[in-house]
Parts: C-alpha cells; structure tokens; sequence
C-alpha cells in the first residue's frame, strides 16, 4: 500500500507542503468533458501546518479515504489522484495554491478546501474559471449563494445557524441571565455572533460584554478576566479548540462556572476537552452532527467499527479519537457519491448538476436523522445539528435533531 508523500515545492518563496496520493492508471473508455482520461484529479488546500493545524487530520483522513476507494477500483473504474498544498491558514497562500492547482496541476475540481478566510479568498477565481469548489470544510454562510458564485457549494451546518439554536437555547433556559461571548476575530467568528445576536432580538441587551482573540493566541488570560468581571453567567465561545481548551482551564482556575456554549468546529473530546481536563469541562453544551469516535456511547456501532478499521489499514498514524478525521471520511464519502453519480459524464458542469441533486443521502458516521440534501438554490448539504452536553465521558443529547434552516423563522 502506498502512502501519501510529501515534496517540498520551490515554486514559490512559501514554505508549503504538496501532499498527493496517485495510483497506476487503468485502461477506461474516453472520458467527456474536462477529466484526464484515465483518473480523476481532484485539489485541496489545508492548514497541515500553522495555528490551525489540529485540522489538518481532515485533509488526511479524505487522501485516506480516496486510497481506499483506489484500492476497492476506483470511481466508476477511474483512480483519484489527490493533489493538496498546504496554505498555513494564510489566503494569500491559498489563491497562489488555487492557481497552481488550477493551471498547472489541471484538477477538475477543489474538493474540502479549510477554512473561511482563504475560501473567500480563492472563491472569486474558482468561479471565474468554472472550477467546482465543492464541500467547503466551513461553516460560513457565504457558500450558499448558487446565484452570485454557482460553482462554490459548503457542507457542514452553518456557524451563524448554529448561533441562533444557541440564542433559542438560552432564551427557552436562561432567558434573564447575563451573557458574555469570546469569538475568534475573523469571519469565522463573527458568524455565530451574528446568528446569536439575530436570534436573541430584543433579548441580545443580555449581551454584556464580547471580545476577541487572534486564532494565534498562546494566551487568553486577559479576555476571561474581563468577560469575568462583566458579571456573566452564560459564556459562548466560537473559535478553534485550542483556544477552547484554554478558555476551559482558566476559568477553571479562576473558580468561574458560567453555562458554556462552545461552538461545534472545537467540540472535539480529543482536540479541546481532554486539553483542557474533562473534569473542567462538564456540563458543556455543544451541536453536533457527527458520532464523536472519543465519545464511549459509539464504542460499539457498528459505522464506528467500520471507521476504526478504515483508521487502522489507511490512516494508522491518525488519532481515532479525533472528529476531524471523522469529518474528513464523511465528507470524501460525499464527494465519492457526487463523482460516482457522474457516470462517463466528469465535466465540470456535470459534477456541479450532481451536486446539486443530493436528495437525503445518508451520510457516514452522521447522527440519525442528518443527511445531506442539496438544490439548484440550496448549495447547504447537511443542516441538522443535534444539542448535547458534556458529562464527563460522553456527549448527552438535549432533544431532537433541529433544521438549523427553521432557526431562521
């Protein structure tokens, strides 16, 4: 079995990381359209290095995922040849790596690209050159919009809908407690901000105090003691899990128990609870959409069994309790049943037609009740989430599975 390999470009003054999986080509009728004729070439762009590089797993895990589909035969018979750059979160980065991916590496399509700042970046090009950006690994609302950018679709639920179930959350729980919110500045962060805010109306005065943090932040002392001395009692976080788990444990040593909401990007028992000690983390309250494979309540299911397996024979040096691996394995099986819908047909304009077509499919290691569904004006694969809080071992479900698209109503 041959694994990804790693080459060091001199292209460009930037130090980045070429990632590839390509396997020996088959003999297979012509293809139309815009794929080679033998295989199908698919770009991605992750932070495999720099602040964000927790999420790099679901860059791997996906390069993985196509080894195993290579192995099995490919796609309608085609190998997939994986080509991913690694843009250390930076945009500029990113539109130089979408480009070379583009007019050099000839991809049919960007497939999971990470991030919200670097896909806004590289959104306009991809869309200039008619390039499917498909299954954006970001909860940005801005990859819905088929009409202004028709070949940029997301995939997971959107962080400004994740936002207003919290908002619905608090004002059906804690409706007259005081709220304090530290989000990660950028887009990203600003997203749930506004979700929360929208939701809450006349109830956002609840708001009194909100700060931010640099997605660098080695230290966010200061931001606590201040949301702290605001008098909160309600703290809602949205940014990475790193920072999470630094929120977790000073708070912790400051003796503050607010009601903690903390975004679903950094609800990973592996990435932020257990930094942060699962003792410090009881009682916090998330959404998910995912079975967490460091949660003990899917020790036994068997789409887990079937995902450890995978972890063990094409990504053994991947953490399996890690939910960004998850992630990366479901998205790529959406991907893979996008392409194989495709049939003879790899053309670009088709691979967005099929796309666009997903009707309930049944999404990998996704909790019951969530699938993806899309339309020629709903570019929002997966929009259910489900609450749960944090016992100490495992995720507890707080109600049904919600449309976070009914959260806008």
């Amino acid at each position: 079995m041959r694994k990804p390999t790693r080459v060091l470009p001199v292209a460009t003054s930037l130090v980045a990381g070429l990632f590839y999986l390509s396997n020996s080509a088959m003999a297979e009728p012509t293809l139309t359209g815009d794929a080679p004729g033998n295989e199908i070439r698919i770009g991605t762009i992750m932070p495999y290095t720099g602040p964000l590089a927790a999420f790099s797993s679901i860059g791997r895990a996906e390069a993985a995922y196509f080894e195993m589909i290579n192995e099995r035969g490919g796609i309608n018979g085609r190998k997939v040849k994986l080509i991913a750059y690694d843009d250390s979160s930076d945009p500029a980065a990113a539109v130089e790596y979408a480009r070379k991916l583009v007019e050099k590496d000839e991809v049919l399509l960007v497939f999971g690209a990470f991030g919200t700042p670097s896909n806004l970046a590289v959104r306009p090009y991809l869309n200039e050159k008619r390039v499917p950006h498909l299954f954006v690994a970001s909860g940005d609302d801005a990859w819905n919009a088929p009409d202004a950018f028709p070949w940029t679709m997301g995939w997971q639920p959107q962080s400004r809908r994740e936002g207003r179930i919290y908002a619905n959350y608090i004002k059906a729980y804690y409706p007259d407690r005081k709220i304090a919110v530290l989000w990660q500045n950028d887009q990203f962060g600003r997203d749930m901000l506004r979700g929360l805010e929208e939701s809450l109306g006349d109830g956002a005065r609840m708001i009194v105090s909100d700060t931010t943090f640099d997605v660098s932040d080695k230290m966010i002392n200061t931001q606590i003691d201040l949301l702290h001395s605001s008098g909160a009692e309600i703290l809602v976080f949205d940014g990475s899990p790193a920072v999470g788990a630094l929120a977790l444990r000073q708070m912790a040593e400051i003796g503050w128990q607010p009601v903690f909401l903390l975004d679903n990007a950094s609800a990973s028992i592996a990435n932020a609870l257990r930094p942060a000690g699962l003792e410090n983390s009881i009682g916090v309250i998330t959404t998910e959409f995912l079975k967490d494979p460091g949660d003990p309540a899917w020790k036994e299911d068997s789409e887990m069994k079937e995902w450890v397996s995978f972890m063990d024979k094409y990504y053994p040096e991947g953490d399996k309790s890690d939910i960004n691996a998850v992630f990366g394995y479901a998205a790529a099986a959406t991907l893979v049943e996008v392409l194989t819908r495709c049939g003879d047909d790899l053309s670009r304009e088709n691979i967005m037609q099929q796309a666009e077509g997903l009707d309930v499919f049944p999404v990998p290691l996704a909790l019951k009740g969530i699938t993806a569904s899309t339309g020629p004006n709903d570019f929002r694969p997966i929009k259910q989430l489900r609450l749960v809080q944090f016992d100490g071992q495992s995720w507890q479900p707080i109600g049904d599975v919600i449309d976070s698209a009914f959260q806008e109503k």
